[in-house]
């Protein structure tokens, strides 16, 4: 089988990964040396149900009346699903599995897609090419012009775009984003011995096996704790992209994940009992996600501070000498499970309600495949939870199909006060979108475009109304 890269962006209707929803897709498919094979630009409509964020406006600055042409959700997210689930491919962008992805998952859980298949299945994967800047930044930077905010190195991909000429257009487009994307790769790839071990990075056993082979902090209680370099990204220049972290060996309930103490953190010597929460600050990492993890020695850790390399010793020291509270650290983040939430709403349930049964990932996939004539007969044979989606689903794209005994359970969705999401977060309303125009019109230096862009989606929503 031959692999292929699929660089990919997209643009929402804001930063709620359960809740908003993607306007603009685009994609860029390579062979592993990066030659362009095939392209791809979507537009969506915007769903009934969706508020858009003001501020996602001004960015992307996609108006609301140009979505009435886009294609219908479950039309482009089943598109997108079968372009990411294409054997051998390997999906990828800028700070996508930060975002991007998280979004997607959600895009294809609510449109009764797998949305795990992409990660895994049929030789597929996923790399983020975020990580592997600041990777270059730090151990190969000759390769890039690095632009300054504020005295202030930064990894911004616009930035990085208009100081190495990586794409032309505005930024926050997706497509031109992709071509800055792919555009970067490029230049990592000059260096390939470089390019390769980054990307390896996003091999689960290669990651894991390299994990295994950082160097001891100390042993105690006869236990042996490895200490690493985890390099990321939104620790920002100041501190070098780079945050020093001490296994402390895997979760008891999330069996795919591996949690790592920060050792550079002045509240850690402070921890009792009944701060650990607060003070023992610990990344649940999964190996081949972006976790770049490299071995604590001069050679990488030559960039930390004089400050936080003293602050690391004294908290292992710290550490070594109070082994039973260090114990418990160990035993409450293995233990911590994220907190049911019981108003949760159906799409934003991925998370709580687990994976599929085989039953149901059958009847999803008979749904797909009828005619749209014919879906609302599956309805009835779903489970509560995914009835509910499927006729969301019906409902939001083709409502001309949604059976007349589904019609009152629909307009209660669209005429819903209030949805949580899985953090807590309530779904964007229109009163709250109106406000936030109002406050950005009286107090923000507007253009004529954004002002435009500000006043079509304040008649949309007051239409809606």
């Amino acid at each position: 089988m031959e692999k292929t890269y699929l660089f990919y962006d997209i643009e929402t209707t804001g930063l709620n990964k359960a809740f908003d929803q993607v306007l603009q897709f685009a994609a860029i498919r390579t062979d592993l040396n990066l030659n362009e094979i095939e392209r791809h630009e979507i537009l969506l409509r915007l769903l009934p149900d969706v508020v858009p964020s003001p501020l996602a406006i001004l960015t992307h600055q996609i108006c609301v009346t140009e979505t009435i042409n886009g294609s219908a959700e479950v039309d482009a997210i089943t598109k997108i699903h079968q372009l990411f689930n294409t054997p051998g491919t390997i999906s990828l962008g800028y700070n996508t599995l930060g975002f991007d992805d998280e979004v997607l998952r959600f895009s294809f859980y609510r449109n009764l897609l797998p949305p795990y298949t992409h990660q895994y299945a049929n030789q597929c994967g996923r790399l983020d090419i975020y990580p592997i800047t600041a990777l270059y930044f730090l151990y190969k930077n000759d390769l890039l012009q690095w632009p300054k905010v504020d005295n202030k190195f930064t990894l911004k991909l616009e930035r990085l775009s208009e100081a190495n000429q990586l794409a032309v257009g505005a930024a926050h487009n997706a497509m031109v984003d992709v071509e800055a994307t792919l555009a970067l790769a490029r230049k990592f790839q000059a260096d390939p011995k470089m390019w390769q071990y980054a990307v390896e990075f996003f091999d689960k056993n290669r990651a894991t096996s390299r994990f295994q082979k950082l160097s001891s902090a100390f042993v105690c209680k006869q236990q042996n704790f490895r200490e690493g370099l985890l390099i990321d990204p939104s620790m920002g220049s100041e501190r070098a992209y780079q945050v020093p972290v001490l296994a402390l060996g895997g979760h008891n309930h999330y069996k795919n994940k591996t949690l790592w103490l920060r050792l550079d953190n002045e509240k850690l010597s402070q921890t009792t009992a009944q701060t650990i929460a607060e003070n023992a600050w610990v990344y649940a990492l999964k190996s081949g996600e972006a976790n770049f993890i490299l071995p604590l020695t001069e050679r990488y850790a030559q960039q930390l501070s004089v400050e936080r390399q003293q602050l690391i010793k004294q908290n292992k020291a710290w550490l070594l000498s109070n082994p039973d509270l260090f114990f418990q650290i160990i035993n409450y983040h293995a233990e911590y499970t994220y907190p049911k939430i019981p108003e949760l709403d159906i799409d934003a349930a991925l998370y709580q309600n687990g994976f599929m049964s085989d039953q149901d990932q059958r009847l999803c996939a008979g749904f797909h495949a009828a005619s749209w004539a014919e879906k609302a007969s599956y309805i009835e044979n779903f489970n509560p939870a995914l009835r509910t989606q499927a006729i969301r689903l019906i409902g939001r794209n083709y409502p001309q199909y949604l059976p007349e005994k589904y019609a009152k359970e629909f307009a209660d969705f669209i005429n819903k006060a209030e949805s949580i999401d899985y953090r807590g977060n309530k779904k964007l309303t229109a009163n709250a979108a109106l406000a936030e125009i109002a406050e950005l019109k009286a107090n923000k230096n507007l253009n004529e475009k954004q002002i435009n862009l500000l006043d079509k989606l304040e008649q949309y929503l007051r239409n809606r109304q």
